[in-house]
């Protein structure tokens, strides 16, 4: 009778055999520490919930979460057990939000943090919690309200289906359970967390994954090479609107569509990603900044830490506008 409300589950990195209440949807293990996503039960084509299941809104977060108007979404996956695991990730995670907090002046009740090392299972990085994330920091936005959508893990492309890519492919952002949920493609991005953006409000993403060059799919894009040199380009189509509702929203990537990105310990010993580790260091060192400058100074630290350790991750970064 004492285990009427528990299933049996198993690790899937240490095999260790659990006793899981019915309406978890993730398990931490205790011996391995590894976080396994468990799946909903099925009846055919009926998808049900043990029948003691508590059902929540589909926009829920971390109920201890503010809403001011300064609020970020950091996600970091390592992919823990996977065969293409990440190391640095987490490290990514936790010095953007100590810049944010420290540095310019997020509150940390505002910070939502998504990593596999999160207790809270709504701050897991499932593709279910990233949805439900980026919904919470766009809901209720309005003009002076400043937004951060920061992420560090896989990224992936894939054909695009219905014509709004110039290249052909879409991108897409890999939560932690994508080989069963799948992808969050750029489109749901766009549409989530740009479009509906309002004059006077500013969104800053920062995204540090392969594949990342329009992450958001916003319209112009300004390339700068190692040499400081920049062009613009245009990705807007006549078919699909890719602008806000009149904010600004500005995205900066570690690399262009076809190109990867990779964790390195060039810059502190630590892994951490090459975007991310310029991008803290450059606003902690330096107060005025254009975006411009930012970007060169952050070409700058990758250049002299590939000239010392022979980095070989290409980065020619990327920011993108409406």
């Amino acid at each position: 009778m004492a285990t009427r409300n528990f299933r049996k589950e198993i690790c899937r990195h240490c095999g260790l055999k659990l006793l899981v209440p019915f309406e978890e949807r993730t398990i931490h293990c205790p011996s391995c520490g590894g976080i396994t996503i468990l799946q909903s039960r099925f009846n055919g084509n009926v998808h049900y919930l043990p029948i003691n299941t508590q059902v929540t809104g589909s926009n829920q977060v971390s109920p201890s979460l503010a809403h001011g108007k300064k609020r970020a979404v950091l996600c970091g996956i390592t992919y823990k057990g996977h065969q293409k695991s990440l190391k640095g990730s987490v490290n990514d995670v936790l010095i953007m939000r100590e810049l944010l907090i420290k540095r310019l002046g997020f509150p940390s009740s505002s910070v939502l943090l998504l990593t596999e090392e999160e207790r809270d299972p709504y701050r897991i990085p499932t593709k279910h919690n990233i949805r439900a994330s980026l919904r919470w920091l766009i809901k209720g936005c309005r003009s002076g309200d400043s937004l951060v959508f920061y992420y560090s893990g896989h990224g992936s492309r894939v054909r695009d289906r219905d014509g709004d890519e110039i290249d052909g492919y879409d991108e897409s952002l890999l939560p932690v359970d994508y080989e069963t949920e799948g992808r969050i493609l750029d489109d749901e991005i766009n549409a989530t967390i740009v479009r509906p953006l309002p004059h006077g409000a500013t969104l800053h993403a920062i995204i540090d994954t392969c594949f990342s060059g329009t992450f958001l799919d916003l319209p112009h894009v300004c390339s700068i090479n190692r040499e400081g040199y920049y062009k613009w380009d245009d990705h807007r189509v006549s078919h699909a609107y890719k602008g806000s509702s009149g904010g600004f929203a500005i995205c900066i990537s570690a690399c262009k569509d076809h190109q990867n990105s990779a964790d390195t310990t060039a810059f502190s010993g630590t892994a951490t990603g090459a975007l991310t580790y310029s991008f803290v260091k450059t606003l902690e060192q330096e107060t005025e900044l254009t975006y411009g400058r930012l970007l060169i100074a952050m070409i700058e630290r990758i250049r002299k830490a590939q000239e010392q350790v022979g980095l070989k991750e290409s980065h020619e970064s990327q920011v993108y506008f409406y």
